[in-house]
């Protein structure tokens, strides 16, 4: 009886309680050619989005994220250019953009892709 008495104190004692240690802070994220592109119209196609951004630099590849059974856009893709130069360009030249393809009225946000928001999205 004594022992189950002892662990039962063990168990709920509130000096044997330690706080956490802190969060890490992550380093700052390096620039990439990546970009994350959200706001979309649901009519935007991966083609539309290859064109749209074409006109700032070589862009290597474009996507964007669809719904499996509507077929229908997300709001987000993603656009990779060739040189980080030509991303930023991209990012000048698009943020905040409103484009009326489809005439329906989208806000585009842009914001470069990094390990880092990968590994939180993966969470």
């Amino acid at each position: 009886m004594a022992a189950v008495r002892s662990a039962f104190r063990r168990l709920f004692s509130v000096s044997g309680f330690s706080p956490p240690p802190p969060a890490a802070v992550a380093p700052p994220a390096e620039p990439s050619t990546n970009l994350f592109v959200s706001g979309l119209s649901k009519r935007t196609t991966s083609e539309g989005l290859l064109e749209a951004f074409s006109k700032f630099g070589q862009v290597v590849h474009a996507r964007v994220v669809t719904d499996r059974v509507s077929g229908y856009s997300k709001g987000f893709g993603f656009v990779r250019y060739a040189t980080l130069a030509e991303a930023a360009e991209g990012i000048n030249g698009m943020d905040g953009k409103v484009s009326w393809h489809f005439r329906l009225p989208s806000a585009v946000h842009l914001k470069t892709q990094t390990i880092s928001d990968l590994m939180t999205c993966a969470r």
